[in-house]
């Protein structure tokens, strides 16, 4: 941990056990100094260490001080006036942010890291906490959550949502590894880990309690009270069905439950079809 982040590890400690209301500056300060660390990638609600994520609590904690604390008040960006805590305002990207934000509609809130290389497409929303790493395209429609974590080169497609989370603070956020691919309409929550290279396809939900059943290796993949719901590499996942229990009434109604498959591993077949176009990342 950096001196930066111990200063401000301390300080959230500090400002999260004082009581109410908080001295008139101070959560402003604190904003500011927060806010720029998420920004530069200083500090992030979960990182990478030696193949394992780490889940930053005290980070989380600090988001929430910036809500608890914000008062609501207007806000005028790209001439519109909205309604939020002033402690949460839009993210202004300048041109050094290299950062390809599309006319239409879009918005990144402060305290969301978003790389240099990343292609923003109308209309798209990243919220606080969040990181977005280089080359990374948000599609239109697509939501990326609450200090969700996304990795370098991952496509992330039309309408799909990558859930966040703020409490507990120790609970792990949704992870995208590098250079996945998440398919149109899909659904991730409740802090699925998405290994590297792996491929989502159109349509597919996972959640904390969505079993995954891997073709491939004859296995079942879930979450349990320890550890997240994780896809593995290079995995390639579509929707699917299943039985819904045993009982005749299901039996007679042929009731199905949504699951997801493991169809195959990614080959170069798969990385034909889920490429982008070079032109795109200039």
């Amino acid at each position: 941990m950096t001196v930066q982040e111990s200063e401000l590890r301390a300080l959230v400690e500090s400002l999260d056990s004082h009581p109410t209301p908080l001295p008139y500056g101070t959560i402003e300060a604190f904003a500011e100094q927060f806010l720029s660390a998420l920004e530069r990638g200083s500090i992030r609600a979960a990182s990478p260490e030696d193949g394992h994520w780490v889940v930053h609590g005290w980070v989380k904690r600090g988001i929430l001080l910036l809500f608890r604390h914000g008062v609501l008040s207007p806000i005028v960006h790209s001439g519109e006036t909205f309604f939020d805590k002033h402690t949460l305002p839009p993210r202004r990207l300048s041109l050094d942010d290299r950062v390809r934000l599309v006319p239409g509609g879009s918005a990144i809130r402060r305290g969301a890291y978003v790389a240099p290389g990343v292609i923003c497409m109308p209309p798209m929303y990243i919220n606080i906490g969040a990181y977005v790493g280089e080359g990374t395209m948000v599609d239109s429609h697509a939501l990326i959550g609450t200090c969700a974590q996304v990795g370098a080169r991952v496509h992330i497609s039309a309408a799909a949502q990558i859930g966040g989370v703020l409490e507990p603070a120790q609970a792990q956020p949704v992870i995208i590894e590098d250079d996945a691919f998440i398919g149109g309409n899909v659904g991730i929550y409740e802090g699925v880990l998405v290994r590297r290279r792996a491929v989502i396809a159109a349509g597919v939900m996972l959640t904390a309690s969505v079993p995954v059943y891997d073709v491939v290796h004859e296995r079942i993949l879930r979450a349990s009270d320890s550890q997240p719901l994780e896809i593995p590499e290079g995995a390639v996942v579509v929707p699917g069905t299943r039985r819904l229990g045993n009982s005749s009434f299901s039996i007679e109604h042929g009731l199905q439950a949504s699951c997801a498959l493991i169809v195959k591993y990614r080959d170069e077949r798969t990385d034909a079809k889920t490429a982008l176009e070079a032109t795109l990342r200039l």
